[in-house]
């Protein structure tokens, strides 16, 4: 058994465990706030950071400056994609409005691939060196930073729901929507704020992601492997969503690791994840902190 090869996939799995944590966390604020899972969520990624890219390429900003346009940017196309597509929507069936969301992916991947084409694009080097040494293991820089970033982020979450006004209308939202509604909670503040909110966190993993890989269309797949942690954890729990992300980042990874030098079959790393949450779901059907809901008849 090769432990230092074991102990490298198990820190990335951490690490990319805490970026799945980020992204499952904006499932969760779009699912509580309005009921709805938005299957476009791996075009966030992609959208934001095809963004920073442009900014970096294309008027050769320093990243930070362009790293902060591309939030502003991306909150103002999230509060302008639930204004102007799902708003009209409000009051709809529940499924016409993923099917929306599943025609939004499309959309946006075909205009992304239109308007930087096909092929991945390197972002500018940011970092003076690309890795670092981390107990002897080797670690990306951009990984390391993100590591850091993911937990500010969970932090923050956690600070926001619990303390600040909009936090608190967002949890009322989620919880009865007329009740908030009658309370003087504006529903369209909170579903445009939720969006914005997603679309901004999605744009961090999105740009982490892209400074390792590149930016193509194929980061939008971030957002599929993403569910099975927010499902995992209980698509109404922001802490089952960080929960489900380091679960299944470290089960890729070990798994990759048990595939690797002893069954040699080459696709568990894909696989294992789904291979759990059905064993899970069958006997947790709500996820791990997901809420039960009883109804009687």
């Amino acid at each position: 058994m090769d432990l230092t090869l074991l102990g490298q996939l198990l820190l990335n799995g951490l690490i990319v465990g805490t970026l799945y944590g980020v992204v499952g966390m904006c499932f969760v604020l779009i699912y509580k706030a309005s009921q709805v899972v938005n299957f476009a969520q791996g075009e966030f990624l992609l959208i934001g950071a095809w963004v920073c890219w442009f900014f970096l390429t294309k008027y050769q900003v320093p990243f930070f400056i362009g790293f902060l346009l591309t939030l502003a940017f991306m909150a103002a196309f999230g509060v302008l994609l639930q204004v102007v597509v799902l708003r009209p929507l409000i009051g709809e069936p529940i499924i016409s409005v993923i099917m929306v969301t599943i025609g939004l992916s499309i959309v946006f991947q075909a205009a992304m691939k239109w308007g930087f084409g096909v092929y991945a694009q390197a972002f500018p080097q940011i970092f003076e060196k690309q890795s670092f040494s981390l107990f002897g293991l080797q670690v990306k820089t951009a990984y390391g930073l993100s590591l850091a970033v993911s937990v500010v982020i969970m932090a923050g979450f956690a600070y926001f729901f619990k303390y600040t006004r909009y936090g608190l209308a967002m949890r009322a939202t989620a919880y009865n929507q007329q009740a908030a509604q009658s309370l003087g909670i504006s529903i369209k503040h909170v579903f445009a704020l939720a969006w914005a909110i997603s679309a901004m966190v999605s744009t961090v993993a999105g740009v982490v992601v892209a400074l390792v890989n590149g930016v193509s269309s194929a980061l939008s797949a971030f957002g599929i492997k993403v569910f099975p942690a927010v499902i995992l954890g209980g698509l109404d729990s922001v802490i089952g969503a960080v929960v489900g992300g380091l679960i299944v980042g470290l089960l890729e990874n070990f798994a990759h690791y048990i595939d690797s030098q002893f069954l040699n079959w080459g696709n568990m790393y894909e696989v294992a994840p789904f291979y759990v949450l059905i064993l899970i779901l069958m006997i947790k059907p709500y996820g791990l902190f997901g809420t039960k809901d009883i109804e009687r008849v």
